[in-house]
């Protein structure tokens, strides 16, 4: 695995690294690590740093769903103008083109079902070229982005019946 690499998958896994914890953990000189990030992010390969949420012990209004999206591509378009349409939504979290049944996958979060569902209805369904959505809810998360969002020190302990 080359340096870059190793730098950057110990920034995915905890954005709050320093480059001292970084140059300590590969050993490499901290001017080094400093300019590798600084490189990557001119280079468009950092996007952002961001924390992982568990926003169900925050805000208990909101609702995840993931919604798929078939479209008729445009031509010589393709996807993208349709997908850069609805990636502005603010509801929308993620648009992933995808292969198989559909065509795009939508992360998007609202404040309730019927939030979701007008905005799936209303936004989504009536822009051209869109044939089909199918909308399923999240109930629980139990993993995300690598991190477990399960309480610590859970009792994971079946119960026996005699």
């Amino acid at each position: 695995m080359d340096t870059i690499t190793r730098v950057l998958g110990l920034l995915d896994r905890n954005a709050k690294l320093t480059a001292e914890d970084i140059a300590t953990r590969i050993k490499l000189p901290v001017s080094e690590v400093e300019a590798i990030i600084h490189k990557a992010e001119q280079d468009g390969m950092i996007l952002g740093y961001k924390a992982v949420i568990n926003w169900d012990r925050i805000v208990e209004n909101t609702v995840t769903a993931m919604i798929e999206v078939r479209i008729t591509p445009q031509q010589s378009l393709g996807f993208d103008r349709i997908a850069r349409r609805i990636y502005s939504f603010p509801q929308v979290k993620d648009c992933l083109l995808m292969s198989g049944g559909f065509d795009l996958l939508l992360i998007v979060e609202d404040r309730s079902l019927k939030d979701v569902a007008n905005f799936v209805s209303e936004k989504v369904a009536q822009l051209d070229n869109v044939i089909s959505t199918a909308t399923h809810f999240i109930l629980k998360r139990y993993k995300s982005n690598g991190v477990i969002f399960e309480d610590k020190g859970e009792n994971d302990r079946e119960a026996v019946v005699l």
